[in-house]
């Protein structure tokens, strides 16, 4: 069985990784696009047309479903995937995880993309799923997913500390409302507790979106060990080397090392 993620950068890894763990045996194809990334300061029109882009180019690889591992790329190309790509093959969105956040009636910050923050797509999510949460605030992370996507720390520990000081005091849950966040879940929880207070919960959208893509594929038998693909604008490539600095991307570079093409 075959999964394809499309995503601007890196912000894949998560959802990918999240694959691997469950499934082994699954053959896996990456595929981004460092010839238009960042995706967030284009037009809705320009970000479809990115996102399709890849979405076709993994699609010549017969995947048996497609994920879009990209909250700026859902709100405005998942509508034109599908269109495109459904029935013959099932396409999975991603959506920020603020229902499961504020189920437990928890203080609540949304991490995302200022291009995300206060859109209306955020605020109707908010609207539908965060009414049992004690309070919610959007929290705008300016050069964070740029900085993952460099895998540059000192730029990631800046921007990380901007947005913990414009977040809330006593936050029970923090959203990660992009994909490249997921990333720097345990940087993320330790900046934003209290001095010697309980670290907040960080919810991500990884592995209910592993989970849906398994189950729109069906079990399977599990038998081997899964293949790598790696597609950079439609090229294929390999990986780069900013993904062995996280933990999701050293997963998926050693036990596939000997099926990159």
């Amino acid at each position: 069985m075959k999964i394809a993620l499309v995503d601007s950068g890196i912000g894949l890894l998560a959802a990918a990784a999240a694959l691997r763990r469950r499934r082994p045996d699954l053959d896996l194809v990456l595929s981004s696009d460092p010839d238009g990334v960042p995706w967030g300061p284009r037009t809705p029109e320009d970000i479809a047309a990115h996102a399709l882009a890849c979405a076709r180019a993994a699609a010549e690889l017969a995947p048996d479903a497609l994920v879009i591992a990209c909250n700026t790329a859902s709100v405005h190309a998942l509508d034109v995937i599908r269109a495109e790509l459904e029935p013959g093959l099932p396409v999975i969105g991603t959506v920020p995880a603020i229902k499961p956040a504020s189920a437990a009636g928890a203080r609540v910050a949304i991490w995302a993309t200022p291009a995300t923050t206060g859109s209306p797509y955020q605020r109707q999510l908010i609207r539908e799923f965060g009414g049992s949460a004690t309070s919610v605030t959007e929290v705008a992370c300016p050069g964070l997913a740029d900085a993952v996507e460099r895998a540059d720390q000192q730029a990631i520990a800046a921007a990380v500390a901007d947005a913990a000081a414009r977040t809330p005091a006593h936050t029970d849950a923090i959203v990660l409302g992009c994909t490249h966040y997921e990333l720097l879940e345990d940087q993320i929880r330790a900046a934003v507790a209290a001095p010697g207070g309980p670290l907040p919960v960080c919810h991500g959208s990884a592995d209910a979106v592993a989970a849906q893509a398994l189950r729109r594929i069906g079990t399977g038998r599990p038998e081997g060990t899964g293949t790598l693909t790696v597609l950079h604008s439609g090229r294929v490539g390999s990986l780069s080397p900013a993904v062995l600095h996280y933990p999701e991307g050293r997963l998926l570079a050693e036990p596939a090392a000997a099926f990159y093409q």
